[in-house]
């Protein structure tokens, strides 16, 4: 009995991060893995753990956007590539070296960003007046994909923030970002797969069955939501996570 009560608690938090991930384009990694490295599981395990659920969320959740009408064909491919190279490289090195080192400087940034994103949310109309092709995508994707396979998650915060950041359109960013993600997730699995293979199946199930239920929801969330609320949703998660990374690092 005890072990279905544990499936169905990780149920419950693949929804709800699927929920939040879906619908702003962030956080099932990071509060996936935030909840097993609390229970004492290596970061190794546990973003091989999360990434093994995210091949299967971020898929039905790319699917969802698609179908919607989210995805921009053309940034999914600037950032599907680069961020399979960034998160194989990043899987192979969490691997062999701990990337609790890199966590606080990763922190800083997205807490600026967060803020940043804050900020235009409340300036849309006249950024829109001179939005302008994103820039640095194909190293944003390496970048993204690198720090997600190290961090256990991180994809959304550093890919959806910096393109936002940029003046792009919240919904169809939230939609490619979701779609790229799949194709980054599965290399990073692939990789851990094959370096320090996968564990802790129970959870892994939870996650996926909680977080393929969500997708659709979470799509339909980001379609009818306005992208000022996008935007702000998207700055208060990335800070507020970031500031939380921050404090414990230095408690």
């Amino acid at each position: 009995m005890g072990q279905w009560e544990d499936l169905i608690l990780y149920v419950i938090v693949g929804f709800a991060a699927q929920m939040v991930d879906g619908a702003i384009g962030m956080a099932y990694g990071i509060a996936s893995t935030s909840l097993l490295l609390g229970v004492g599981v290596a970061p190794a395990t546990a973003s091989a753990c999360v990434h093994a659920a995210e091949t299967f969320t971020t898929g039905a959740s790319g699917l969802a956007h698609w179908r919607l009408g989210n995805v921009d064909k053309r940034l999914v491919l600037r950032l599907a590539l680069p961020g399979m190279i960034g998160g194989g490289i990043g899987a192979y090195v969490l691997a062999s070296l701990s990337g609790d080192m890199l966590k606080p400087f990763i922190a800083a940034y997205l807490l600026l960003l967060g803020l940043y994103i804050i900020y235009k949310a409340y300036h849309l109309k006249q950024q829109r007046a001179s939005a302008a092709e994103p820039r640095g995508v194909s190293l944003l994707g390496l970048g993204g994909g690198f720090f997600d396979a190290i961090g256990g998650g991180g994809w959304g915060p550093i890919v959806t923030s910096s393109l936002l950041g940029q003046g792009a359109s919240a919904r169809h960013t939230i939609g490619s970002v979701n779609l790229a993600e799949f194709f980054v997730t599965l290399t990073i699995t692939s990789t851990f797969f094959l370096t320090v293979g996968l564990e802790l199946w129970p959870i892994i199930t939870g996650l996926i069955l909680g977080g393929m239920l969500a997708a659709p929801f979470a799509a339909l969330a980001t379609k009818h939501l306005p992208d000022r609320v996008l935007m702000a949703l998207v700055g208060t998660v990335v800070s507020l996570l970031s500031l939380r990374s921050i404090l414990h690092f230095y408690s």
